[in-house]
């Protein structure tokens, strides 16, 4: 069986890179997990290792560009050679005799032993034409070996978190940084160091990862909010509003308006009840643009976010500028139990012409909401959050909420913006211009 050796995807933005060094010659048998070759972008200098156990066949030689996803070899995981094959293992080496101790448990004699050939090290400027090896097999990259050479410095010294105990650019970088190793620096000789550190473990921990699929209403989420960004001027334009009235109300009426109504009096249907108000100043707010037309709607269907598990919703709540405190409150009640027990219809998120978003359920202090298309606005509500503000000359505590509308500025200009978010400002900060049934 052949496995094709690809080059691996680097980034979106790099297409090819050059094939440095392969660590193997062609014919070679390589080890799953063994380094076969190097590739160089102008991001990053990359290993690539094996895939399997088998016989490499080599179709691109180094210094050569290749693009990403490129075939560059094969390995013929058929072609490993048998056991008989392979070249027998040199005999093990007997361990030297003991030596008589004295009575005090000292040996009588000195040890005789081979002495060591070191490792020569590579002068400094100098990139070694072998492939650099420490002690356990550990092979260099191209790009760490011109920086070892080019330095001087001893690669023993310095901590290796690289796949397999490699030691990486990057450590050698880091190792330059902590000691201030100039070019002209040069550390203790290689082969001293070799014999006394041995080859640190690098302990690899896996990254998981969990791939699901995307479910149809988070798909037409994704295609609807990139369609707004991409097909509408859309701008911002914020605001703040003292709550004070709207929390006094709420306390003073909570358990007469429960009482006759059976629902809780909350702050969503005050933000409704002023949105209509402001809609019927500013019909632009509440048209659509429709090819070269531009289509006004003489009636307010209020869309309300709500989040779920499956996603963010947007049902409408239809004519709302014939409906009391009391029967909003109640749309809103109805279409959350019909989100939770997935009983709401595609005719619930149809036909809105404004949107009410309120992230401050959520803990948001401030956002830009992006459009629902085909409207033209949304309103954006958030937190309650007490804050000093000045009133009549004087510094006061008081809870204050930011709002923010985000409008199409094909048909909604930055005026009538401005001045409609200022009217949503009014009206909650003077509800009783609003009546309240109770």
């Amino acid at each position: 069986m052949l496995i094709e050796i690809k080059v691996p995807s680097v980034g979106e933005s790099v297409t090819e890179a050059v094939l440095v060094q392969w660590f193997k010659q062609d014919g070679d048998v390589v080890r799953k997990g063994e380094a076969l070759y190097v590739i160089e972008t102008d991001k990053i200098t990359l290993e690539v290792e094996a895939e399997a156990d088998g016989v490499l066949n080599i179709k691109a030689v180094e210094g050569e560009n290749v693009a990403i996803g490129a075939v560059v070899g094969t390995i013929d995981t058929e072609g490993m050679p048998r056991k008989t094959d392979l070249p027998k293992e040199p005999p093990a080496q007997e361990e030297p005799a003991a030596l008589p101790l004295t009575e005090t448990g000292e040996p009588t004699g000195p040890l005789e032993t081979e002495p060591v050939s070191p490792l020569p090290a590579a002068p400094p400027g100098q990139i070694p034409s072998e492939p650099f090896e420490l002690p356990g097999g550990r092979i260099f990259s191209p790009s760490v070996r011109r920086l070892l050479a080019e330095k001087g410095i001893d690669a023993s010294q310095i901590a290796a978190t690289g796949p397999g105990g490699r030691i990486t650019k990057g450590d050698v970088l880091l190792y330059l940084e902590q000691t201030a190793v100039g070019i002209a620096q040069k550390l203790p000789t290689m082969p001293a160091a070799l014999e006394a550190v041995a080859p640190q473990r690098v302990e690899v921990v896996e990254e998981k990862i969990t791939r699901k699929a995307m479910s149809p209403i988070r798909q037409r989420i994704a295609v609807r909010l990139l369609e707004a960004k991409q097909n509408t001027a859309m701008l911002t334009t914020f605001n703040e509003i003292d709550m004070s009235r709207v929390i006094d109300i709420r306390a003073q009426y909570k358990e007469a308006f429960k009482k006759k109504h059976n629902v809780s009096l909350g702050f969503m249907s005050f933000f409704i009840k002023a949105s209509v108000a402001a809609l019927k100043e500013f019909p632009e707010i509440n048209a659509f643009i429709e090819d070269k037309e531009i289509v006004y709607h003489h009636y307010q269907h209020i869309g309300v976010a709500v989040g779920s598990e499956r996603g963010l919703v947007v049902p409408v709540i239809r004519h709302a500028e014939k409906l009391s405190f009391a029967q909003l409150e109640k749309a809103i009640i109805d279409f959350v139990a019909k989100i939770n027990e997935n009983r709401l219809d595609l005719a619930d998120l149809e036909g809105g012409t404004f949107t009410i978003s309120n992230g401050g359920v959520y803990g948001s202090l401030l956002s830009t909401p992006i459009l629902n298309m085909p409207q033209s606005a949304i309103l954006g509500m958030h937190k309650i959050e007490k804050r000093p503000v000045v009133v009549d000359d004087q510094m006061v505590i008081r809870p204050m909420m930011y709002v923010a509308l985000s409008y199409d500025h094909r048909i909604v200009d930055g005026r009538e913006a401005v001045t409609f978010l200022k009217r949503i400002k009014e009206f909650a900060e003077n509800p009783e211009r609003m009546i309240v049934e109770i």
